[in-house]
């Protein structure tokens, strides 16, 4: 049986990076899809080093014609897509007040229609087939929004709500195509350093911070068994639970803590360049700046196991305080 291909977009830093080494030793042939023609080269010697087939495109997720064009370069030169991974992104940290239309309009581009790019061209070349499975990386924060981060968190719920009615058309159709969203928390990862920041501090990931191959183990977990949802990490089951049983209480809560939380105390250089239009050559790589607050291990869960366990624990909840009332009644 010949080996599985697997293609990643955002494939040359972060979580994209660590993804890709982690299909590899998995003993998938890759195919990495990025902008940045420095971060190709060395992502793609990294891999060939695991002694896979790797293939190498430069492309921006943002066109739809590019990801086409990638994907029949891919089936022709490694093989049919089995495996498609979105995991590129971009972002802004700053007040909504401070964003512009274009800055908008580009996290849209690239977080949101990349996927959505990503997704149909997948369909494309898995649909003859009726065989395929596409993993979404999206984040806690396609539940529960939080300040400074609106275009992201927006476009990271507009993945949601696609994914979601496109597997409801896939059910209909009877296809056999997979999709899986994963949904991650913070990373140690080089987002950080490249963002775009418009506030006078250097950004940070909300504590706890994990490592980039954590999020790539569930990210290859989430391929092989294409749960409809899988959330990594406590911190994400109580940010989607949170935010579904006491939204407002959150909104709260994350307006006193969320703001001062992803900033640090030193002070944002006045001349940085970001990834946000173009890639930042050098800065590729897997790790970011807190190396030593990452966690190496988290738990993850499907979303339904997730979620039946928080009702059997309200429920077993609401039972003690029955219990409790009824004794002091007696």
């Amino acid at each position: 049986m010949p080996e599985p291909i697997v293609v990643i977009c955002g494939a040359t830093a972060g979580v994209g990076r660590a993804t890709a080494v982690a299909f590899a030793k998995a003993g998938y042939h890759v195919a990495l899809i990025a902008r940045g023609e420095q971060g190709l080269r060395d992502t793609r010697v990294q891999i060939a080093a695991l002694g896979v087939n790797v293939l190498a495109i430069s492309a921006d997720v943002a066109d739809a014609e590019a990801l086409d064009a990638a994907a029949t370069r891919i089936e022709s030169e490694l093989g049919p897509i089995d495996v498609w991974v979105n995991a590129a992104m971009a972002t802004v940290f700053g007040p909504v007040v401070t964003l512009s239309a274009d800055e908008l309009r580009r996290v849209t581009e690239v977080t949101y229609l990349g996927s959505v790019h990503g997704t149909l061209t997948a369909l494309r070349c898995m649909r003859p087939r009726d065989h395929g499975t596409i993993v979404q990386v999206g984040s806690a924060l396609a539940y529960r929004a939080i300040p400074l981060q609106s275009a992201y968190c927006g476009a990271k719920f507009a993945i949601r709500g696609f994914i979601d009615s496109l597997r409801c058309e896939l059910i209909h159709e009877r296809s056999a195509i997979r999709l899986t969203m994963v949904q991650l928390p913070a990373h140690n990862t080089p987002q950080f350093d490249w963002a775009r920041n418009k506030m006078s501090w250097r950004a940070q990931p909300v504590p706890p911070i994990h490592t980039a191959e954590v999020a790539a183990r569930a990210i290859l977990r989430a391929a092989r068994q294409a749960p409809r949802e899988l959330w990594l990490g406590t911190a994400s089951f109580k940010a989607i639970l949170g935010t579904l049983l006491m939204p407002g209480l959150l909104d709260r809560l994350l307006a006193r803590q969320a703001w001062d939380g992803q900033l640090t105390a030193e002070r944002a250089p006045e001349e940085r360049a970001d990834n946000l239009f173009e890639p930042v050559e050098g800065m590729h790589r897997t790790d970011g700046r807190f190396a030593g607050q990452a966690r190496p291990h988290a738990v993850a869960l499907s979303a339904a196991t997730a979620s039946g366990l928080a009702v059997a624990t309200g429920a077993l909840l609401a039972f003690g305080v029955g219990l409790v009332l009824g004794r002091r009644r007696r």
